[in-house]
């Protein structure tokens, strides 16, 4: 039985908060982006606690939207000019709760910077999920929608 999964879009800020401690850059080698590490201070739930369910599938994908916006800011950075635009990204779920396959579709996709997607998928490749109870993988579609505050 396939479970439908509906996720809805996250929008993400790239205005840091004012109260947040600075962070050191991850450096990469030269021509490769580097995913951030992932971030310490949201904790992530337990997957072994979470049903295989749209909205657990959500709610850890959103656990981790501060790297997402981190993978962001670095691109803003780079290029010292505010975008905003969306990342359609694809990955699947495997028997074991882990991603397989994370990229970026150009299908939905408006913000076309390489290092952006890259980092993107690295942060994607490392999340962990509930283990669908038929033992399948499971396709995810799942958009961002990345904006700069004012």
């Amino acid at each position: 039985m396939l479970i439908p999964l509906t996720l809805l879009a996250l929008t993400l800020s790239a205005t840091p908060d004012a109260g947040a401690p600075s962070v050191a850059p991850v450096t990469a080698a030269p021509g490769m982006p580097a995913a951030p590490e992932p971030n310490a201070e949201a904790k992530p739930p337990d997957v072994t606690q979470l049903p295989f369910t749209p909205d657990s599938i959500s709610q850890l994908v959103t656990a981790h939207q501060a790297d997402i916006q981190d993978c962001y800011e670095k691109m803003l950075a780079a290029r010292n000019e505010k975008l905003q635009g969306r990342l359609m990204t694809h990955f699947a779920i495997t028997a074991a709760g882990t991603v397989s396959g994370a990229q970026v579709e150009k299908r939905g996709t408006t913000l076309k910077d390489k290092g952006l997607h890259a980092c993107v998928v690295g942060v994607l490749g490392r999340l962990r999920f509930p283990k669908p109870p038929d033992g399948k993988s499971h396709p995810i579609e799942f958009p961002f929608n990345l904006k700069a505050s004012e």
